[in-house]
């Protein structure tokens, strides 16, 4: 049975269910949300993401933001929803972006010749500086083996870690309790010519490191991360002798560079309980960003396309957001400048960042905690339960993700507005259990495959193959899910399957809360362990 038409089936049936998940002041007015559904397609998304993919074409392969590729995918977004006949408005704000001009480059010189790959072996820290050094290497305070729990190495987080340092050494430190910041500025004061931070060793802290200094991180050194295995083996060599290294990146960071936020509201509804949807509309500056987060971006907008006749009781408030891939500057930036009162006027915020991964799970935020231990703020178990709910009247396997403040959604969760949504995965490794039930491979060749092998790289593309993914590898996804990979006949990196069941869950959830007589909001205050949590990651990448 085509996937469109089992939809249609089960949506009454899901709606019933979810409403009585909502509580029982909302039991009394049930929300079929079938034609909403079936008006949001799959194909119809794609057909925006091709736009998006055009645009990228057409300005360097990029839309990250402060560039003519952001600017023109805002003007694409901006003309459908004015046409439309919502009340759309640009936020302007500025940033610091971050490039890098040129392919990094990490070996060990000595003992052993080692050339690491750069993407798969480490990454260059966001916001790191440039160089191109040749040097002894020296470990910094590491704690090996590794404590027992995360966050036991205060590797480099103190200045007087680098008594005795020799000055025009790269300094190799190890993830723990402080920001990368904090490492690299005190490496570089003790005379570090470079940097290599590595994962700490724990269960879920080995992959290779994708760091960020942070947009205000100014000193002008090669910083880079890597995994725990690298560190380790380069820690136990220099425990038998000298290590030389060298490390080179080439980057640019401009200061104060201007980029957009673009919100559309409802022409109709209560102004005072508005249903926030977001999801960030920039790409990496490595590639045009298809996936992440053309999927959440475009599933948004085809929604807002189809509720915009829909006479709502809750104003509906859509947002772009940019800047996210630079540290969620962007959805920050919005809510500090809502007054409290604004704030309170938010009933809810829904976020929808990668949601149609080619090697797909499905995760809804864990808002009551009770899965990872960080809860959002009252009233996000509820939205956890629409969702969940929702793929279990569906017949669809789902499973929780931490709110790690890792999206869009971590500035409304400090601030006490409760929040939810939808992921597909990234750059993680897919599980057997996980194939069992979502379908795609859990390792090709003998390796461990993601949930997106493109994820941040110029292959997030409608042609990832030519672009430079795994053909072998991309073949296999799209077999493993009878073609839900292709797009006129070509393979892309979307799973247009992903893309149809979570476009269906977003839709139905945003009409549900549209038209909701009940609050979810109970205390509307932060979670401490929330916002304590959103220090762990800064947009998509490690903080600390």
């Amino acid at each position: 049975m085509p996937r469109r038409s089992r939809a249609a089936l089960v949506a009454v049936a899901v709606t019933s269910a979810v409403v009585a998940a909502m509580g029982p002041a909302n039991a009394s007015v049930p929300t079929d949300t079938s034609e909403l559904q079936e008006a949001v397609t799959a194909d119809a998304i794609m057909d925006h993401l091709a736009e998006l993919q055009k645009i990228a074409d057409n300005n360097g392969n990029t839309r990250a933001s402060g560039t003519p590729g952001y600017d023109q995918s805002i003007d694409y977004v901006e003309e459908l929803l004015l046409a439309a006949g919502y009340e759309v408005t640009r936020q302007n704000f500025l940033f610091n972006s971050f490039e890098e001009l040129s392919d990094p480059v990490f070996q060990q010189v000595s003992p052993n010749a080692v050339t690491y790959v750069p993407g798969e072996d480490f990454f260059t820290a966001e916001y790191s500086g440039s160089g191109d050094v040749t040097a002894p290497l020296e470990a910094v305070d590491l704690v090996l083996p590794p404590g027992a729990q995360a966050s036991t190495s205060t590797s480099g987080c103190e200045a007087s870690d680098f008594d005795g340092f020799t000055s025009g050494n790269v300094a190799l430190v190890q993830r723990g309790t402080c920001d990368f910041s904090v490492k690299a500025a005190n490496a570089f004061d003790a005379g570090a010519v470079g940097v290599i931070i590595f994962n700490e060793g724990q269960e879920g802290r080995t992959e290779t490191l994708s760091a960020t200094l942070g947009d205000t991180f100014s000193d002008d050194l090669p910083v880079i991360g890597t995994s725990f295995e690298i560190g380790n083996e380069l820690a136990s060599l220099l425990d038998a002798g000298p290590v030389t290294v060298r490390l080179k990146t080439d980057t640019l960071i401009e200061l104060g560079v201007p980029t957009t936020n673009l919100i559309a509201q409802t022409p109709t509804g209560r102004d005072d309980r508005v249903i926030m949807a977001g999801a960030h509309l920039d790409s990496v500056s490595a590639g045009p960003g298809i996936e992440d987060n053309g999927t959440g971006s475009a599933t948004l907008l085809e929604i807002a396309l189809q509720l915009a006749d829909e006479d709502v009781r809750n104003s509906v408030r859509f947002a772009w957001w940019g800047a996210e891939e630079a540290g969620l500057v962007g959805s920050q930036y919005y809510v500090d400048s809502l007054s409290a009162k604004e704030q309170r006027d938010i009933e809810l915020y829904l976020n929808f960042d990668m949601i149609g991964s080619p090697n797909y799970a499905r995760f809804v935020y864990d808002g009551d905690g009770s899965a990872f231990g960080t809860k959002g703020p009252s009233g996000s178990g509820s939205i956890e339960d629409v969702f969940s709910d929702y793929f279990a009247s569906a017949g669809l396997a789902s499973e929780p993700t931490a709110f790690d403040g890792r999206s869009d959604y971590d500035a409304f969760i400090t601030a006490g507005i409760p929040a939810g949504g939808l992921f597909t995965g990234a750059e993680d490794a897919k599980t057997a259990d996980q194939v069992a039930d979502y379908g795609g491979l859990a390792t090709y060749a003998g390796e461990p495959v993601s949930y997106d092998p493109c994820y941040h790289q110029a292959c997030d593309s409608f042609t990832p193959v030519a672009d430079g993914a795994d053909a072998g590898l991309y073949a296999a996804l799209n077999a493993a899910y009878g073609g839900a990979l292709e797009y006129n006949g070509v393979i892309t990196n979307v799973n247009t399957q992903a893309l149809e069941e979570m476009s269906n869950a977003a839709a139905h959830a945003i009409l549900l809360y549209a038209m909701s007589t009940s609050s979810v909001n109970g205390s509307g205050k932060a979670s401490d362990r929330a916002a304590v949590a959103s220090g762990e990651r800064l947009g998509a990448h490690f903080r600390r």
